[in-house]
């Protein structure tokens, strides 16, 4: 089947999990998830993968090890789709693109590129653009002061502050939700956010492992 949104069932899910989250009511409403939720998610991701990559959707289970908060279940589906991050839940949709998390090597080679004048300044022209298509871009884990090694002055400290970098978009429910034009949404941010993927996977790339 095609994707084709996802209908009330979905968020009244997430509404209720929120409620109760307990293995009890997963339970109970497991069929509702797999039809209403992890089908739709399925599909979409199938119809967006040859354009933008290897999708991959998260498991619903939340590591509670380390966590005070021991609820068993996360209130919303989330999954990648190439660079791409989509995630569903009783509030709306958001999409994403980017490094979230960065490694210490790709930290590193990140403040570099940021602090040179031409990789840092075309940094800040695909920022500005993205902005002007209506996406917001922040970063993780913003330090309070300069990295060290890094002045307190230099004309992009706010971006050598950030721990990783996406641009986002994020929207309430809304009756699209439950229709095709979902994925021309979600498509439109993926497309627009190519230049920010463009130029972090030159400048950044993946981490050595070593870092």
């Amino acid at each position: 089947m095609s994707f084709g949104g996802w209908q009330e069932e979905a968020l009244e899910f997430y509404e209720g999990l929120a409620a109760d989250n307990t293995k009890s009511f997963w339970s109970r409403h497991k069929a509702v998830y797999e039809e209403h939720v992890l089908r739709p998610m399925t599909e979409l991701l199938a119809e967006l993968a040859p354009d933008f990559g290897e999708p991959k959707i998260f498991r619903p289970y939340r590591d509670v090890r380390f966590s005070k908060d021991k609820t068993p279940y996360k209130t919303h589906i989330g999954a990648l789709v190439g660079s791409g991050y989509v995630q569903l839940s009783a509030t709306g949709l958001r999409v994403g693109s980017g490094m979230y998390h960065l490694a210490p090597d790709q930290l590193d080679r990140y403040r570099r590129a940021v602090a040179d004048d031409i990789p840092g300044g075309e940094l800040e022209g695909i920022i500005a653009g993205l902005r002007q298509q209506q996406l917001d871009v922040s970063g993780s884990d913003p330090l309070k002061t300069a990295p060290r090694g890094y002045p307190a002055d230099h004309p992009r400290i706010w971006l050598l502050r950030y721990k990783g970098l996406i641009a986002w978009k994020e929207w309430p429910v809304a009756a699209w939700l439950g229709t095709a034009a979902a994925k021309d949404r979600i498509a439109g941010v993926l497309t627009a956010s190519r230049p920010l993927g463009a130029w972090l996977a030159q400048h950044v790339g993946p981490s050595s492992g070593q870092g």
